[in-house]
């Protein structure tokens, strides 16, 4: 195989992968603001994790109850520049109440924040797959 047909394939499955993962993403969105429960959750804590670059970054965790009384802790998924929630602040989390752990912080740029950044990527690499196609 040349690299062309390489280059093609690889951004092609990865773009297409990319793709399925943010139309999953876009799914469970929608599942939560249809049957998702609304619940009062606290920032409890900021913790420093390592960015896919090595840098550092912080990362809320959200506590709340759940329907059952139960204290769910959690992480949302989307971190960086404009995503961040002081420790003590008072958010609305959502959830499904059989996955209360996969709970997001009902925001816009949290909600649908990861579906949109995903998508974008996907479509970055369907996109640099299509040029390479073309101008083999």
């Amino acid at each position: 195989m040349t690299n062309t047909v390489m280059g093609i394939l690889v951004c092609g499955l990865v773009g297409v992968l990319l793709l399925w993962a943010g139309l999953h993403d876009a799914a469970r969105v929608r599942r939560l603001r249809r049957h998702g429960i609304l619940a009062s959750g606290m920032v409890v804590d900021n913790v420093r994790v390592r960015g896919a670059q090595g840098s550092p970054s912080w990362a809320p965790i959200i506590a709340f109850a759940d329907q059952r009384g139960y204290r769910v802790e959690f992480t949302p998924s989307m971190r960086g520049s404009g995503m961040g929630l002081a420790t003590g602040r008072e958010v609305t989390v959502i959830y499904l109440p059989q996955d209360p752990q996969a709970a997001r912080v009902f925001m816009r740029r949290h909600m649908t924040g990861p579906v949109y950044f995903v998508l974008a990527v996907a479509l970055v690499f369907l996109g640099i797959g299509a040029v390479i196609a073309v101008t083999a």
